[in-house]
């Protein structure tokens, strides 16, 4: 399995996400056609080699004319939805700025429909989140790891005035997804300045789960920010692979449903994966007095229980959950592109002991090259 692991010593933000994933091979051209399907318009993205302190890595700006533009959650789920990004990749932006909404709402007492984003709005934040989306989709990501981040300290002027570091919206992501936090700052002195950023901290707390897995890299990038530091102000990712027959501490956290509409459920699958499922099913049963019902189950890392919960008590009718630790065996695998007739295919080989047991083309890609050319996607 594809594993990225991204270490915030100096915190995130958006563009340093995205310039330490390019730093570590993602390519800039397949970057750039994937973004040119958000139809943005007016913004250019810039990618400079940097060297700071002895330490080489990637910058990425986005400079985006008179944007200047105060979004509202609608208008950005509205511009994602109709972009002709793949459904994976839309849909985890979808997520981040979905988490970043309820951020934003719970601090300013308010409710997400109301929620205008400001500095989180603009053109500038939106390539990133979902340049971010793309660039672990082209790099056959299938998991994300985040070390602790750290904050900074300070104030930091927004578009309400002066606030303390980290931005409330920060802190209430942090807080939510049970995020564990970076000490002092890495220099002799602290440093008054805004280290984890709203979007660097949505991206990483919607995506990522807080913990250092096992696994043997094969790249390792550097994204640096704008601010200069008396350290190196970046953020590091590593790519690679799960260890073979890796183990992993997951769960099953399942419950049971007699009265609930069953077209609720798919929606209810949506919610459940965008929260952080790794895997979820449903199975029909019968329950006592011969009554039917449908047992709602999802595969979770231990770090995105609470969420899992969130989803299945909120959006269904059930009065409780049960949560079983399980040990899980996988196989590893990795992606190699295809090229077809009708456009590149990623190819997912399945292997155990060094040996390729299979392989299969991800059906996503398939379907977004059928629909493109207007032909069966079993011929592609």
């Amino acid at each position: 399995m594809r594993i990225a692991y991204f270490d915030p010593f100096s915190g995130a933000s958006g563009d340093m996400i995205l310039g330490a994933l390019l730093d570590a091979g993602l390519s800039l051209t397949a970057l750039r056609a994937e973004l040119g399907k958000l139809r943005l318009a007016n913004y250019t993205l810039t990618v400079t080699p940097v060297n700071r302190h002895g330490l080489a890595g990637t910058s990425v700006t986005v400079t985006a004319g008179e944007d200047g533009v105060s979004r509202d959650w609608a208008t950005i789920r509205d511009l994602l939805l109709a972009s002709a990004l793949a459904e994976p990749v839309r849909d985890r932006a979808l997520a981040i700025f979905q988490r970043l909404a309820e951020a934003e709402a719970k601090v300013h007492g308010s409710t997400i429909e109301r929620i205008h984003f400001h500095e989180v709005g603009g053109v500038d934040a939106i390539v990133d989140i979902a340049g971010a989306s793309i660039g672990l989709a082209l790099l056959g990501i299938e998991r994300v790891f985040s070390g602790p981040p750290r904050l900074g300290h300070g104030f930091v002027r927004a578009q309400h005035g002066l606030i303390p570091v980290p931005a409330p919206a920060t802190a209430e992501l942090l807080t939510r997804a049970g995020a564990p936090l970076a000490g002092a700052d890495p220099g002799p002195e602290p440093v008054e300045a805004e280290l984890l950023t709203p979007t660097g901290a949505a991206i990483l707390t919607t995506l990522a789960e807080f913990r250092r897995p096992n696994f043997v890299p094969s790249a390792v990038g550097y994204g640096f920010g704008a601010k200069e530091l008396p350290w190196p102000n970046a953020i590091r990712v590593w790519i690679g692979d799960s260890n073979p027959g890796d183990s992993d501490g997951d769960m099953v956290i399942e419950t049971n449903i007699d009265d609930m509409n069953p077209q609720f459920f798919e929606p209810l699958l949506d919610r459940l994966f965008a929260a952080g499922a790794l895997d979820a099913w449903l199975t029909p049963i019968t329950m006592k007095k011969g009554r039917p019902a449908t047992t709602v189950a999802t595969l979770v890392s231990t770090d995105r229980r609470r969420a899992i919960e969130d989803v299945l008590i909120e959006h269904t009718t059930t009065l409780g959950v049960r949560a079983m630790a399980v040990d899980r065996v996988k196989a590893p695998r990795r992606f190699e592109p295809v090229v077809t007739r009708w456009g590149e295919v990623r190819l997912k080989l399945r292997g155990w002991q060094g040996r390729v047991l299979g392989a299969m083309p991800e059906y996503d890609d398939c379907l977004a090259l059928a629909r493109a050319a207007d032909v069966p996607v079993h011929l592609v």
